[in-house]
């Protein structure tokens, strides 16, 4: 089947589609730039992240694994949404319906839903965040929320009980906030089209949003450069970057 008959059946069953949920991977960020930041240089040439970004690293020497998050911060700063992530923030706007569940932790989507809601209220493109963002903060001790400030000389405390805060993100050992899974379940199972961009969505929990949706009769496309062991299971495969099909098949 020919690509420009792939995106056209793509687009009806789109059109034909009541609730769309998108489950993205880094396939969609790294056309933005972003590092996987397992190969970074200078300070963290000698460090894996599986030995900086755990609980017991914040414990044991929470200045070096503070100032790692910092770099990676400051990297991110340089990232912008792609037309992918803009493609997804516009057409769930529009829609209001179902939403972006992402496995990445950048914060591109948030960006682009706000940036692309213009004055408007950016809720139904802002996505579930299976993983955290590393631009908030949250305690160590009482779990409250902030926005990511520059690191200074001293640790960041939390503002309410001043505890130790850490980047808002799920670090290597520990398990997925229950209650965000239940979201993004929710969206998925009560979703009759689900998006699978630039993941192959084979690692658990994340690789159970798509199934939901098709375990509840719902009919699934995806979008990646190349095949996945989750092709065998999508109604149509678009191949191509996540930048170019998604405004394609969303405009």
């Amino acid at each position: 089947m020919s690509a420009s008959v792939d995106i056209e059946r793509a687009r009806r069953l789109v059109g034909e589609a009541r609730r769309v949920v998108a489950l993205t991977g880094a396939g969609i960020s790294a056309e933005s730039g972003v590092p996987t930041f397992r190969d970074a240089g200078g300070l963290w040439r000698n460090y894996r992240p599986e030995e900086l970004a755990t609980p017991q690293a914040f414990a044991r020497d929470p200045r070096t694994a503070w100032e790692w998050y910092d770099w990676r911060r400051s990297v991110l700063a340089g990232c912008a949404p792609n037309p992918g992530h803009r493609a997804l923030a516009r057409f769930f706007l529009a829609r209001g319906a179902a939403g972006v569940v992402t496995q990445n932790v950048d914060g591109l989507h948030t960006r682009a839903a706000v940036e692309e809601a213009g004055n408007g209220p950016p809720e139904a493109a802002l996505p579930v965040e299976l993983h955290g963002a590393v631009g908030r903060d949250r305690c160590n001790r009482c779990e409250a929320r902030f926005p990511a400030e520059p690191l200074g000389d001293a640790l960041p405390r939390c503002d309410s009980c001043g505890g130790l805060r850490r980047p808002d993100v799920v670090l290597f050992g520990e398990s997925l906030d229950g209650d965000v899974l239940a979201r993004a379940y929710s969206l998925a199972e009560r979703a009759d089209l689900c998006l699978v961009v630039g993941t192959s969505a084979v690692v658990y929990p994340a690789a159970a949003v798509p199934l939901a949706t098709l375990e509840a009769g719902g009919s699934l496309i995806e979008v990646n450069l190349e095949d996945t062991p989750l092709t065998r299971s999508a109604t149509v495969a678009l191949r191509g970057a996540a930048g170019e099909v998604l405004p394609a098949l969303l405009g």
